[in-house]
């Protein structure tokens, strides 16, 4: 993903470039909010990703049989959106705890909805009911991790509720 992501940046730096070139600057503009967007997006899924490799490293000084794989570039249906981004998997025996995250990189895409910038999924194997959605929605100042369900206000994404994923994991839960 690293390089689909640096080719993806080259090419709207070399875009804002020649609409800045042809006095285009509104266009100029609209690329240097879309690179600084995308920037954010992708600090906010490398973090997604980092705190549960964390939390599994930990988990696997006790359950050495846990497995961490990750998948970049991947792909993902979220409603009618197709996500780019990265996978988690996160594997003892049988159970799965798979993390997607990402967002709509073009028009043909879909939108993202609910005023999000991007979007997780976190799955168990077998426990379909247990997974959260997640958007990276402003709240205040900085972008936020944000469990969203329907007919209920977003929450917080907290370490306390990765912990409780990984629990169910191990059966720690």
């Amino acid at each position: 993903m690293l390089e689909l992501d640096a080719k993806w940046a080259a090419m709207i730096a070399e875009a804002e470039q020649r609409a800045a070139d042809t006095d285009r600057h509104n266009v100029a503009e609209y690329l240097r909010l879309k690179a600084r967007n995308d920037a954010i997006r992708g600090e906010a899924a490398s973090w997604l990703f980092a705190s549960f490799i964390e939390a599994a490293a930990e988990a696997q000084r006790r359950f050495s049989a846990i497995t961490i794989e990750r998948e970049d570039p991947h792909r993902f249906a979220l409603g009618n959106s197709s996500m780019s981004g990265a996978l988690l998997q996160i594997r003892l025996g049988v159970r799965c705890l798979s993390v997607e995250a990402g967002w709509v990189r073009t028009p043909s895409d879909g939108i993202m909805f609910g005023k999000a910038f991007a979007a997780a999924r976190i799955r168990h194997f077998g426990f379909p009911k247990s997974g959260d959605t997640l958007h990276l929605l402003y709240r205040g100042e900085l972008p936020k991790w944000h469990i969203v369900r329907e007919d209920e206000d977003p929450a917080e994404f907290t370490t306390v509720r990765l912990a409780e994923h990984i629990g169910l994991l191990t059966d720690d839960a």
